[in-house]
């Protein structure tokens, strides 16, 4: 069981802000499943527009925010990673519900469990938390795409 920091977090995923969702990781478990932090602020940029008099944290950046503590869990593990330049792709969701919105001032607590690993594609279990209150669930696929050199 592993934590990371953020700057241990960037080292893994290629994104950078606005679009990195994950500001710590407090518990990897290499192979199995991650459990991340994100701190959901009224500083961040599409809450111009989402929605101005109401903020709510986009459902889809919800869903984005647990494709990257997925791609954490896979890429910090070096039996996991490939050997050859790639980026590892969200590809797609099943099942997703929303329990409750997501407000400035809230921590998301993504949990992320790698249910298969086959060749390029991983399936995942996920679920997104305020406190101890299911905000969001679904499984998420995600593959690594060769990159040229």
């Amino acid at each position: 069981m592993s934590v990371m920091s953020v700057q241990e977090i960037m080292d893994c995923l290629p994104h950078r802000y606005p679009f990195l969702f994950l500001d710590s990781v407090i518990e990897c478990n290499h192979g199995d499943s991650i459990i991340a932090k994100k701190n959901v602020s009224i500083n961040e940029p599409f809450f111009t527009g989402h929605f101005p008099e109401t903020p709510v944290f986009p459902g889809v950046l919800i869903l984005e925010a647990l494709a990257q503590a997925s791609g954490a869990l896979v890429l910090s593990d070096p039996a996991l990673r490939p050997e050859k330049k790639s980026l590892f792709l969200f590809v797609g969701v099943d099942d997703v519900r929303f329990k409750r919105p997501v407000v400035p001032g809230d921590q998301l607590i993504l949990k992320s469990r790698i249910s298969r690993m086959k060749r390029n594609l991983g399936l995942f279990e996920c679920a997104a938390y305020v406190d101890d209150e299911l905000a969001a669930s679904g499984q998420l696929k995600c593959m690594f795409k060769e990159l040229d050199d």
